[in-house]
């Protein structure tokens, strides 16, 4: 029996390289949650911060991937409806209807407060000369949030242990790093918490299919980046996760074709 999969946000970037990837290796029956229509798939058109209205899409289904999201950063109305009210009728129609697993899209915003901080705020703009040899790894248990959203993102998280404890549920929160439809870095910023195309699909995939002994847990997600300052070990041994990506290589290669184009 294939997995039946209901994803908030497939419209967006993400959403759609997650359908993408789980389509081409089958086994998956997807349905998206979304306010416009999602081609391909069984969809239910609704506002997640309406929860009648997205309550019954959760019938019937195995895994939620929470993709969905508010991004402005400071808009406390616009992340108090989407990121924290829209966060928290997600989990709760999960549970209602009895779905085992809910990934939660969190971001790398939970920590990017680390980035007013050395070395981190050298390694963010690329002061990498006054960079130590070696530096501690941000992991997946600390949190210092940077702006509203991060907060959000830091409650998502939060709520996702409350529902795992309480109800026996099993909540994965993915800390995603930088995603564009470029698929490479945009700023000197992100040559440190790039995540390419691939490896953002198969992070979600991975989660999908976890052992169901991986009751609450958090994820950093980013690529194989020279300067990524947020430690991957633990997705590794948990889900035996091997980003395949780099900003390395993807920067380097994009250097050079503007070089070659500038020359012509």
């Amino acid at each position: 029996m294939p997995t039946k999969v209901l994803i908030t946000g497939m419209s967006g970037l993400i959403g759609g390289l997650l359908k993408a990837h789980l389509q081409e290796l089958g086994g998956y029956e997807l349905t998206a949650l979304n306010r416009s229509q999602v081609d391909g798939v069984r969809n239910h058109t609704a506002d997640i911060a309406d929860f009648d209205a997205i309550r019954p899409a959760f019938d019937g289904q195995d895994v939620v991937v929470h993709l969905a999201a508010y991004l402005g950063s400071q808009d406390w109305e616009g992340q108090h409806a989407g990121n924290v009210v829209g966060t928290y009728n997600v989990f709760e129609a999960a549970r209602q209807a009895g779905v085992k697993r809910v990934i939660f899209a969190s971001s790398g915003n939970a920590i990017r407060g680390f980035e007013f901080v050395s070395p981190y705020k050298e390694i963010a703009s690329g002061k990498y000369d006054d960079v130590p040899d070696n530096f501690p790894m941000i992991t997946h248990e600390q949190i210092r949030p940077e702006a509203l959203y991060g907060a959000a993102k830091v409650w998502g998280e939060a709520l996702g242990r409350h529902f795992s404890d309480d109800y026996d549920m099993s909540i994965i929160c993915v800390r995603i790093g930088s995603v564009h439809r470029e698929n490479r870095p945009m700023s000197v910023r992100e040559n440190a918490i790039y995540l390419g195309h691939r490896d953002i699909a198969n992070m979600l995939r991975l989660c999908i299919d976890a052992a169901e002994s991986v009751k609450y847990d958090v994820f950093f997600a980013v690529s194989n980046n020279k300067w990524n300052y947020r430690d991957l070990e633990h997705a590794k041994h948990v889900l035996g996760w091997e980003p395949r990506d780099s900003a390395d290589e993807i920067g380097l290669t994009h250097t050079k074709i503007q070089m070659i184009r500038k020359r012509n």
